[in-house]
């Protein structure tokens, strides 16, 4: 592409390509593609968005290119590579001038420079970072920013290079600039504490920016750019030289506006250097254990006395709780169990610690936690009064939660509580103490610190197992103060029942919980919107418990449904009704079929939740999650759901609809739960399975769940099902052999065992496709064992159930093998009694002997010449299910069943779905559950004599070992 020419032409179509009016814009995007791998043309991109005349969304658009063109094109080894002289030529192009005037034209500059430094620096790049050290001593304000600006971008790309050789060279970068970047940075610093009393706001951001960018390349060089920082002078120099810029900084702010720019700026450049502290402490703990003392003296200062009055914020102060956490919980310093097992840094590290927190220390910072911290503010009661359910969102852990103080601060309290539980649990219990008994709803200032102090106890449950008598705590002081009924009360109402919640799992006796459904009915019927949402949570908790127990539970169902059902219909934000929708499904889950009578109301509003839910799918999961504990609940009776339940099935399965990729495993969840419980096929429910061949195609990992709906339908309705779909699926399944795994080929096998087994005369038929690949397994020794044994399962249903199919398989695969027939059934017999070890289901063993045996009485030599094999398999299989009467001493087939063997549940299990019921029934007519081995084979053994005659017979008994004949005729006896 030569420049001159083409400059204009590509200018022409990327200005087309800015262009609103899709008519112009989709031939212009269709030319740049074409142009992408022509040479020169990246050359062309250059000069366009570095010719600052230009229209500035044609030069944005053109540095898109030139970014997108690096990652597929720079690579030597990639398909339409740029020659190394273009490249050469744009890396020197790209560096020659940093005066780019508009800020995110500049920053997308810098981030290309790095992609290109990551695949060339210093190799074939080695005068990059000399040209930014130039470029960023130079007095041009801008021409500085935007070299500063690159230098970033290029140290924070080559630090996040992983292998050894990259590590090994930004190692040396580091070393070799590390000075110059400590030196630069303190020059913008000092600059900008100068300026911050005399300078104008215009020059105390440009040098507080300067300041935040530097900051970030020694952050980068600092944690990834040493393996051993703590030998460097500089780097730890500069790193305890953190804690006093941070005090001048912090200082700085008094003097700058609470709502402005400079002020923006300087919280995060005080963030920024919390983050080097944070960064390093996580990469490097053993070379941090000289900051120890100093981060914690800082940090515990600053957050829990008068030092940071007026000067933190929040996000700072949450920064310092981090460090204070991080540096607690870190296992590096903590020691074994056997002293004398630990490093020498470990325990210099657990020394400092240990002589940083006294009794003292620890007993203020707790105090100070719990008295100030665990409060709620005045922002939080306005929102709770002005904005219930955002208040509940927010406390539950909303999108900012990770940054947010209060559970930043509950998170510190819980790991300083653990890691020193025997210092603190007294002063945590005489906080307890001095609360007993109710509190005057007029003292709202006395209402918030007992809330913070239940707070507390309810974070530290399980540290207080031991110290708390929870029980009689709960009966003389907690109970009563869930009756006290003033709206001023209600945040200990709140508190308290979700200090319940914390301690049901820990310590709560069982016969209490009665009491608690009691308090719990009451408080689903509170005035206020937050105590009733905290009730469910703790509800959710209960039944959710190891110890719950339903009868227990009944008395309140309906009581507590109603109501639960009555919050959901209340509550309007998406998160709300996702929370209570969990808690409805819990408990439906919890009381199965005890829900029948109550959930009439429910039923008729998920049509309308679900419609109203469109453009919110995360609710949509929890509607999805209700309806399926909703369907086994009711049993057979969820049929009378299927005109709102079929229709949901089928959008959340089907891969051509968008939501698909949110609903789809829920989907399948509630699509193979209604079929369990299904009385019936319906015409609605056979079509939904037009969903299937695409999500067969996905094979993604709910393959499985995919399987087990198939099974489903096979199990309900064969004869329809197969005559419906089989043909599909058999397509869909060879296709799937071809390139699933072992375990896949297994699931896929299942499925067609179970349709022979169903439908022994539709079933071969219709999975005629894939059986002669199942004969070619067993012929040729399929190596999987498991794979083996599906094979031997699948061949034993048809030899036993449709012995004129297996005969016409056999004709085919002679054809194949070229072989006579009945030397390709001697080679399948062998095969089999080769490979019967690798049948390890009892079933399947039972199987392979009544089908080998089915094979009986005959004259066919070949089958005569097998009989020995055929034998020592029926005795392996006699040997499998054959139990001794030990009053009688005779023996009896454990495999056979009754109708008279109903299974009795009890409370603890689950009662049979309408699929175990089908099973139960499909096996009262299994060969495998109806025959009795043992007289199968005394009759196939009388017959075999009456075509032989004695003499002939007895011929061939004697090929057979004398110990299995002793066996057999032991088994027999009786016959």
């Amino acid at each position: 592409m030569d420049l001159n020419s083409a400059s204009t032409v590509v200018l022409q179509v990327l200005t087309q390509a800015t262009s609103q009016d899709t008519a112009v814009l989709k031939p212009a995007e269709e030319q740049l593609k074409q142009w992408e791998t022509q040479p020169g043309f990246y050359s062309v991109l250059l000069n366009i968005f570095t010719n600052h005349s230009l229209d500035i969304n044609v030069r944005w658009l053109a540095v898109l290119y030139f970014k997108h063109g690096i990652d597929r094109y720079w690579r030597r080894v990639a398909p339409h590579a740029l020659s190394e002289e273009e490249k050469s030529t744009l890396r020197a192009g790209l560096i020659t001038n940093f005066n780019e005037p508009i800020n995110q034209i500049a920053t997308q500059i810098a981030v290309l420079i790095a992609k290109v430094a990551r695949l060339d620096c210093p190799r074939q790049w080695p005068e990059l970072i000399p040209t930014l050290i130039e470029s960023v001593k130079v007095q041009d304000d801008l021409r500085q920013h935007r070299a500063l600006l690159t230098f970033y971008h290029v140290t924070k790309t080559l630090a996040s290079k992983r292998l050894a050789a990259d590590r090994k060279l930004f190692y040396d970068l580091a070393s070799g600039i590390y000075n110059f970047a400590c030196s630069l940075w303190n020059h913008h610093t000092d600059t900008f504490l100068q300026q911050i009393s005399s300078g104008s706001e215009a020059a105390i951001l440009n040098s507080l920016e300067r300041t935040l960018l530097s900051l970030k390349v020694l952050r980068k060089l600092t944690v990834n750019g040493f393996v051993e920082p703590h030998k460097n002078m500089e780097v730890m120099g500069f790193l305890h030289g953190i804690f006093e810029r941070l005090k001048q900084f912090l200082e700085c702010s008094r003097n700058i506006g609470t709502d402005n720019v400079c002020r923006d700026r300087l919280e995060k450049t005080i963030i920024l250097f919390t983050k080097v502290l944070l960064d390093f402490l996580d990469q490097h703990p053993f070379s941090f254990t000289p900051l120890i003392q100093r981060s914690l003296e800082f940090s515990v200062s600053y957050v829990f006395t008068e030092v940071g009055e007026g000067v933190t914020f929040e996000r700072f102060i949450v920064q310092c709780m981090n460090l204070i956490k991080m540096i607690v919980k870190n296992y590096a310093y903590k020691p074994s169990k056997n002293f004398e097992d630990s490093s020498p840094e470990t325990l210099e590290a657990h020394k400092i610690k240990m002589a940083f927190f006294t009794y003292p220390t620890l007993t203020e910072i707790c105090r100070r936690l719990v008295s100030h911290y665990f409060l709620l503010t005045e922002e939080e009661l306005t929102m709770w009064e002005e904005d219930p359910e955002g208040f509940t969102v927010e406390e539950t852990g909303g999108d900012s939660w990770k940054y947010s103080l209060r559970p930043c601060t509950e998170v510190l309290f819980i790991d300083i509580f653990h890691e020193y539980n025997q210092t603190l649990t007294p002063v945590l219990l005489e906080m307890m103490q001095t609360l007993q008994g109710p509190t005057n709803v007029e003292d709202m200032n006395a209402l918030l610190i007992k809330d913070a102090v239940y707070n507390a106890v309810g974070l530290a449950a399980y540290e207080l197992f031991d110290s708390v008598d929870f029980d009689q705590w709960f009966k003389n002081q907690l109970l009563p103060e869930l009756q006290v009924i003033h709206n001023r009360y209600k945040p200990l109402r709140r508190r308290v029942i979700w200090l319940i919640g914390q301690w049901i799992s820990v310590k709560f006796k069982s016969d209490l919980r009665p009491m608690l459904y009691e308090a719990i009915c009451n408080l689903l019927q509170d005035q206020d919107l937050v105590v009733r949402i905290e009730t469910a949570t703790t509800l959710k908790l209960t039944v959710d418990d190891f110890e719950f127990r339903t009868d227990q539970f009944l008395p309140y169902l309906e009581t507590m449904f109603t109501l639960l059902f009555q919050l959901l219909q209340q509550v309007t934000e998406c998160d709300t009704k996702m929370h209570v929708l969990h808690v409805l499904s819990c408990v439906i889950e919890r009381v199965n079929m005890q829900i029948r009578p109550y959930v009439g109301c429910l039923v008729q509003y998920l049509p309308l939740l679900w419609k109203q839910s469109e453009e919110h799918n995360m609710l949509r999961c929890a509607i999805l999650t209700t309806l399926i504990h909703l369907v086994q609940g009711l049993g057979a009776d969820s049929k009378n759901l299927y005109p709102f339940l079929l229709p949901v099935i089928q959008l959340s399965t089907d891969v051509s609809q968008p939501p698909h990729v949110y609903l789809l495993e829920d989907g399948l969840e509630l699509w193979l739960v209604t079929l369990e419980n299904s009385p019936c096929i319906t015409p609605e429910l056979l079509r939904v399975f037009q969903n299937m061949s695409p999500l067969l195609e996905l094979s993604s990992e709910n393959l499985r769940t995919c399987f087990k709906i198939i099974n489903g339908y096979i199990f309900l309705s064969s004869t329809e099902f197969l005559q419906t779909y089989a043909v599909g699926l058999c397509q869909s399944f060879c296709e799937l052999l071809k390139e699933i795994t072992t375990e896949g080929q297994v699931q896929v096998l299942k499925v067609v065992e179970n349709a022979l087994k169903v439908n022994p005369v539709l079933g071969p038929q219709m999975f005629q496709p894939i059986l002669p690949s199942v004969f070619r397994g067993i012929i040729e020794g399929e190596r999987y064992p498991v794979v083996m044994s599906t094979y031997l399962g699948v061949m034993g249903r048809v030899l036993l159930q449709n012995t004129s199919f297996f005969s016409s398989l056999l004709n085919e695969m002679a054809h194949k093998f070229n072989q006579e027939m009945d030397q390709l059934l001697g080679n399948m017999i062998e095969m089999w009694v080769d490979r019967m070890d690798n049948i390890t289901q009892p079933e399947r063993r039972k199987l392979s002997a009544l089908a080998l045996l089915s094979l009986l009485p005959s004259d066919n030599s070949v089958i005569q010449d097998k009989f020995c094999g055929i034998i020592n398999i029926s005795v392996e299989g006699l040997h499998d299910v054959m139990t001794e009467d030990p009053e009688t001493g005779t023996y009896k087939d454990c495999m056979l069943m009754s109708h008279l063997e109903e299974p009795k549940v009890t409370e603890d299990e689950e009662p049979p779905t309408e699929q175990d019921k089908r099973k139960k029934m499909l096996a009262l007519k299994d060969p495998v559950h109806t025959v009795s081995l043992q007289q199968f084979i005394y009759e196939k053994l009388k017959a075999q004599q009456e075509v032989l005659g004695e003499q002939g017979f007895q011929s061939l008994m004697e090929t057979v070992d004398t110990e299995i004949v002793t066996q057999l005729q032991e088994f027999l006896q009786g016959f």
